[in-house]
Parts: C-alpha cells; sequence; structure tokens
C-alpha cells in the first residue's frame, strides 16, 4: 500500500480542507473511513442518519461547495475542478492523524461518478487504495448503455420551471422545497451545478481498479438498471457484488436498514 501525500492546509482553490468534511466522528466509530458522497444537489446532511448503523465504520459524509455549512461557496461544475481538490482533501483528512486508517468510498448517483473519479485520482496521485469502492443509482462509467436519465432534457442554462420539472419527475426532493421561492433561491444553483457536473463529465479510459466494488442497483430505478449497474465489474480487477433492492432512484435512502447491511458486509473484510 503506498503511503499517503503530505496534507495541505486548502485546496488549490484555497478552499479549506476540513470544510469537505462537517460532522466530528461518531463516538466509537473506530474502524474504517467511509467517505459518503451524495447525489447531485445533495448535501452532508443526507448521510448523517447513518451515524453508528454501519458496524464500527466511521461515516465521513462529504460537503460539496455551495450547500448547507458551504452556502457561500460557489459550487462546482466540472469533474476536472472537482475530483483534484476533493481529493487533496481526503489525503488530508487520511493524514491528520489517520495514517494507515482503512478507507472506503461510497457514492449514490452522480456521487457514484465522483467516487470513482475520486479513487483514480487518489490512484494517480499514488495515495493508499481504499478497501471497498461502493456504488448506486449510476450506471458505471464508459459502458456505452442508454438509460431513461439520457432523455431527460439538458439543465445546462435551462430555466428554473425546467430544473424544477426535472426533480419532480427524478424524485427525492420534498414538493414543499418546490414550491417554495425562497428554497429555491438555495436549492438550484447547486442543482445546476451539479447537473452541469454530469453533463461535461467525459470518461477517459484507464487501466482498472484493483479495489473491491459493491453496486447497489434498485428494480424501478431506469437510472441505475441493474443492467447497467453490473457493469461496474468491468471497472476493477478485484472482486465485486452486486444487489438489487425494491424501489426507485432513492430506495438506497428509503431502504436505508438494508444499504447499512450491504455496505458492512462490504467493509466486513477491513475491520
Amino acid at each position: 500500500m503506498s503511503t499517503v501525500v503530505a496534507p495541505a492546509e486548502a485546496s488549490r482553490a484555497g478552499r479549506p480542507a476540513g470544510a469537505w468534511f462537517p460532522f466530528a466522528e461518531h463516538p466509537g466509530s473506530d474502524g474504517p473511513l467511509l467517505y459518503c458522497l451524495p447525489h447531485a444537489g445533495g448535501s452532508a446532511s443526507v448521510f448523517r442518519s447513518w451515524f453508528g448503523r454501519i458496524g464500527s465504520a466511521s461515516v465521513r459524509p462529504v460537503q460539496l461547495p455551495g450547500r448547507e455549512t458551504r452556502l457561500q461557496e460557489v459550487p462546482y461544475d466540472a469533474m476536472d475542478l472537482l475530483v483534484p481538490d476533493l481529493a487533496e482533501a481526503v489525503l488530508a483528512d487520511l493524514a491528520a492523524g489517520r495514517p494507515g486508517r482503512p478507507f472506503a468510498v461510497y457514492g449514490h448517483s452522480l456521487g457514484a461518478t465522483i467516487a470513482f473519479e475520486l479513487v483514480r485520482e487518489i490512484r494517480r496521485r499514488q495515495g493508499p487504495d481504499p478497501v471497498h469502492l461502493i456504488v448506486s443509482g449510476c450506471p458505471a462509467p464508459g459502458g456505452g448503455w442508454a438509460t431513461e436519465g439520457e432523455d431527460d432534457p439538458r439543465m445546462t442554462g435551462a430555466s428554473d420551471d425546467e430544473v424544477v420539472a426535472l426533480l419532480r419527475r427524478i424524485g427525492g426532493t420534498p414538493e414543499w422545497m418546490l414550491t417554495d421561492p425562497s428554497v429555491l433561491r438555495l436549492i438550484l444553483p447547486p442543482f445546476r451545478a451539479d447537473f452541469t457536473v454530469k453533463e461535461s463529465y467525459r470518461y477517459r479510459a484507464e487501466p482498472p481498479l484493483t479495489v473491491p466494488v459493491t453496486a447497489l442497483a434498485a428494480n424501478g430505478d431506469p437510472r441505475g438498471p441493474a443492467s447497467g449497474m453490473a457493469e461496474w465489474k468491468r471497472g476493477t480487477t478485484g472482486p465485486s457484488t452486486l444487489h438489487t433492492l425494491s424501489g426507485g432512484h432513492f430506495a438506497v435512502l428509503a431502504q436505508a436498514e438494508i444499504t447499512h447491511r450491504h455496505i458492512e458486509r462490504a467493509l466486513r473484510s477491513a475491520v
């Protein structure tokens, strides 16, 4: 295993490294660190209820700029800008009193693609491999298959009404948030930025990862169908596992207990 690169006080963009991880570790969570990346427009608080629920794992929700505790920061609108800064922050977090501690990365929907690119960026920097990559709600990059999500209108440059209509179609955002103008002023900028990250992303072929991968699909999720989720196995030479839940795009959150069991089982070898 490679050594952790030296931490930096802030990312290249001048963003404080600690801002990426707004919550203290849950007491008694002394197992592997689990960095969690939310769906488009999502925030770190999506995973706060996971604290203490995945065995001894220490859940480390990632807070992207432009939301909650980082509301005043400009959100990223390109994967190539986001991932290097995130990798620097993760490596700094690992080096800050946690040398050698195992870690894993989980991402849902857009967060799954970010998680994949994060692991590849850490590898480029000769950082440590995670003990597991866990993904849900997103087909593997570079597969070339079609999903229902590809029929969605482009959100780059879309009107507020068009963004709201897509959010209703995807689900996961309470209706009261979509009808309150004051709330929309807060949530639409990160949604727009994240959709731009997704729409501008281009997969670049590299050697496959070597880490184990667990993919969580849902039988009613056209944006992350089991067929596309199964293709994550092609992105690694390590073992891969596919689990299918009942429900739609946010089944992993709606059925958190089942999700926790799958993640805990995936991390068991690292404990």
